[in-house]
């Protein structure tokens, strides 16, 4: 069974953390994935970076452009998780840009990921209605799960078609905005969580964008199975570096 069902079978709230590989420095990417899953993080995003990150906010685009300056290629970042499998366990997500995957080639892509052990990917700008067309079969030839993102716009009934054909988890975007920490969830935000729960959709939902710490985890998670932090990470990589990993995720699951 693919790693990501089996770990939301599990009877907790999740917490997924994003990075951007080949950031801070080219070579952090291993070592960022060991200590996170040391510290108690469910899954991991690995962020491709791309020149043209749209959904991505300032944090996560200026760490994009800092690894793309220090030399990370989809190549390279194979080369880095060809041994991942040997010590880290939990499940992996590619997060990127179709462009890139579409340059390296849509089915060697996929190849290269199951050779690495990636479980899922994540691609904002690829449409559901796209990839359900054209290349599906060849994500679900090599074992590996789509995920589509949901915004509070999205109609019930785009909702329920990207349910149809998603078989591991719903990425929940918190807001219409791009990607950022945020101090809290307003009353929008909260009823749009019950609104999507009260759907009772057949894939849990993951929540997204605005996650930064204890409170804003627990709110997302009261409605969803789990949160997913980008920006707020980032920014402790950009300040600590790789060392004291620890101190954020435990920032997150308990309060200070």
């Amino acid at each position: 069974m693919n790693r990501i069902l089996q770990k939301l079978q599990e009877d907790k709230k999740l917490l997924s953390i994003y990075f951007t590989a080949g950031y801070p420095q080219l070579n952090d990417t291993v070592s960022i994935i060991t200590e996170l899953e040391k510290h108690g993080v469910d899954f991991i995003e690995i962020g491709l970076p791309f020149s043209d990150p749209l959904a991505d906010g300032p944090t996560i685009q200026e760490s994009s452009t800092a690894a793309l300056k220090n030399g990370m290629s989809t190549a390279l970042l194979f080369d880095q998780l060809q041994d991942i499998r040997t010590n880290v366990s939990i499940p992996l997500i590619i997060m990127g840009y179709f462009n890139p995957i579409l340059q390296y080639g849509v089915e060697a892509f996929c190849k290269k990921c199951k050779e690495v052990g990636i479980d899922g990917l994540i691609i904002p700008d690829l449409p559901v209605d796209v990839y359900h067309e054209f290349y599906q079969s060849i994500f679900e030839s090599y074992g590996l799960i789509n995920v589509f993102l949901i915004t509070p716009q999205t109609s019930e009934e785009r909702i329920r078609y990207i349910d149809s054909i998603s078989n591991g988890f719903i990425y929940m975007v918190s807001s219409a905005s791009t990607t950022g920490a945020k101090q809290g969830f307003g009353n929008e935000q909260t009823n749009y969580f019950k609104r999507i729960s009260s759907m009772k959709l057949q894939n849990p939902q993951i929540v997204g964008f605005g996650i930064s710490n204890y409170d804003t985890f627990s709110t997302a998670t009261e409605h969803a199975k789990g949160a997913i932090i980008g920006s707020a990470f980032i920014k402790h990589l950009k300040t600590v570096g790789v060392k004291d990993i620890k101190t954020f995720i435990a920032s997150i699951l308990s309060k200070s």
